[in-house]
């Protein structure tokens, strides 16, 4: 019978140690609570706001915006990038195009979606979109082109036609990296829609809810809704690190 696998539990050690530090300066008194409140301080601030259903709701917004977002992204960056990662001469065409465009930070572009698309969710999905696609775009394209040689040329030699070297050869190939893009650009749909709603056009979202805490001096409340925000990104990023262990099983083998 196969040994059963053992669940490592090192990952805690890093995050304990921090909440422990943190618990300590507050206790003793080492840290400014202007500016580094107590740890229970936060906490309890925290549990409040959930309890009262105003970070839930936060949450929900930026959770959906960026969910659209990075769909979005995926729907056009995913398809455009396999074609020009097969395509030599798309690739030469438009090398130049991409590469400029993926050195313009996002949300330096969201006063020019504001123009185009108003002060509502439209612009700052759209700016999200912008953002998260140049990046799956890039990855699809590299995993693509650097897909196995000696592979392809094998599936050719016995007979394998384009397509079917695409998907059974080249495609497989390329998951890897374009699963790594799409981890990269789920965080980036998060820190564009955060930061975008920090801006006009939002009544609710975690953004906002940092912003309007920070302009209110209402410090623990600022931390509870930054600590609600890494949590969820760190959920997301771990969301697709498992569906990529699961999925892409062959990678790296």
């Amino acid at each position: 019978m196969k040994a059963a696998k053992t669940i490592s539990l090192d990952w805690i050690w890093g995050p304990l140690a921090v909440l422990v530090l943190w618990f300590a300066a507050g206790w003793l008194k080492l840290l400014n609570p202007l500016f580094v409140p107590p740890l229970p301080e936060v906490c309890s601030s925290m549990f409040r706001m959930i309890v009262g259903g105003a970070l839930l709701a936060d949450l929900a917004n930026t959770a959906w915006r960026t969910f659209l977002g990075f769909s979005l992204a995926t729907l056009i960056g995913v398809p455009l990038g396999l074609l020009l990662g097969s395509k030599q001469k798309l690739y030469e065409a438009s090398s130049v195009l991409v590469d400029f465009f993926r050195s313009v930070p996002g949300t330096a572009l969201f006063p020019l979606f504001l123009l185009f698309f108003g002060i509502g969710d439209n612009a700052k999905i759209a700016n999200a979109v912008f953002a998260c696609a140049l990046i799956i775009l890039v990855n699809t394209i590299y995993g693509v082109r650097n897909a196995n040689k000696t592979r392809i040329l094998a599936a050719r030699t016995m007979g394998a036609g384009p397509a079917r070297v695409f998907f059974r050869v080249v495609l497989p190939n390329a998951l890897p990296e374009i699963v790594g893009g799409l981890r990269i650009a789920v965080s980036i749909a998060l820190i564009v829609i955060v930061v975008t709603e920090m801006f006009v056009g939002t009544a609710s979202g975690l953004g906002k809810r940092i912003f309007h805490a920070h302009q209110l001096f209402q410090i623990p409340e600022m931390y509870a809704a930054i600590l609600v925000t890494g949590l969820f990104g760190y959920g997301l990023n771990l969301l697709l690190l498992v569906l990529e262990r699961r999925l892409i099983h062959w990678a790296g083998r």
